[in-house]
């Protein structure tokens, strides 16, 4: 796979504060990657080291192979960021947005026109595009801040808490462009945000970032094994399931009931290899087994099990 983002030791410090410390990554081309965290983790400064806004005090970024402190310029005309409070030009349309930021980016003056009209279409703005910006909903400027971060067709793009202070159905809609801009096009995402069903909803993989420092990094799946060695296993009965399942349940080494439902039960085991054991005791006992499926952590357990974790070790 190619590599869109590489951080080796990043590191930035304000004085006595360290912003960010030693982060080392490895973003794939075309995945769409979080970095989770609570406010004042140290999110932003890492999108502006990465994009060569900020000089790191250690460490090193570079992007498709360019360093973001040597070589920001070129770094940046890959790039697109929305960044949390995005501001536009409210006396002017949502197109003589649009043109501006694509003549700032150097479009060639012939594809300015046909970029802004592409980008409004794909953002649902082409009804209202020759309106003033100070007349759109919050949920219009943020689709516009996100054409804009597009204008220039990047092949990575930086979002910055990109449904803070949206409604339900304004983050439904950001969510719902997001999702469809890295499914098309192999564009990397590098998505910053401190809500975990946004990230467990769009995220390929995930890095926990805290006080500047990496806590862990992987998928949902790697995350939750690294965490957990028993998996959660859900087995639902057409009926209420006997007392003699359960009792022989209970009794079978490496199981742990964890949940009871009317008509399920929720057992963790030691071993995967275990699972056909306990259909068949639930089976041998009279239950009517329905479906057995293993339950997937939620990133918002793992989460807060590997935050839980670090202050343990403190």
């Amino acid at each position: 796979m190619v590599s869109a983002i590489c951080t080796d030791g990043l590191t930035r410090t304000f004085g006595m504060l360290t912003a960010v410390d030693g982060v080392s990554l490895d973003v794939e081309e075309g995945e769409v990657f979080g970095v989770l965290g609570p406010n004042a983790a140290g999110k932003t400064t890492l999108i502006r080291l990465i994009n060569g806004v900020l000089t790191p005090t250690r460490g090193k970024a570079s992007v498709y192979g360019k360093d973001a402190a040597r070589e920001g310029t070129a770094v940046r005309a890959m790039t697109g960021v929305l960044t949390e409070s995005p501001s536009h030009y409210e006396r002017l349309t949502g197109r003589q947005n649009l043109t501006f930021y694509a003549r700032l980016y150097g479009l060639p003056e012939p594809d300015v026109a046909g970029s802004v009209a592409g980008r409004l279409t794909l953002f649902g703005l082409e009804a209202r595009a020759d309106d003033l910006v100070g007349g759109y909903s919050k949920g219009m400027k943020q689709r516009l801040a996100l054409a804009r971060a597009l204008i220039h067709d990047p092949k990575v793009l930086f979002l910055d808490e990109p449904t803070a202070g949206l409604d339900p159905e304004a983050s439904r809609q950001v969510n719902d462009m997001i999702r469809g801009l890295a499914e098309s096009g192999g564009r990397t995402v590098f998505l910053c945000t401190h809500n975990l069903h946004e990230a467990q909803s769009l995220c390929d993989r995930v890095a926990m970032l805290n006080q500047g420092r990496i806590l862990a990094t992987g998928s949902i799946r790697e995350l939750s094994e690294q965490l957990w060695q028993a998996t959660p296993v859900e087995i639902e009965f057409l009926t209420p399931p006997p007392e003699a399942v359960l009792t022989h349940l209970s009794a079978m080494q490496g199981v742990t009931l964890i949940d009871r439902g009317d008509v399920s039960l929720t057992l963790r085991v030691s071993q995967k290899e275990v699972v056909p054991a306990v259909v068949a005791s639930a089976v041998a006992n009279s239950g009517r087994v329905l479906r057995v499926s293993p339950r997937e952590y939620s990133l918002e357990e793992i989460y807060f099990a590997i935050q839980r974790g670090r202050e343990a070790a403190e």
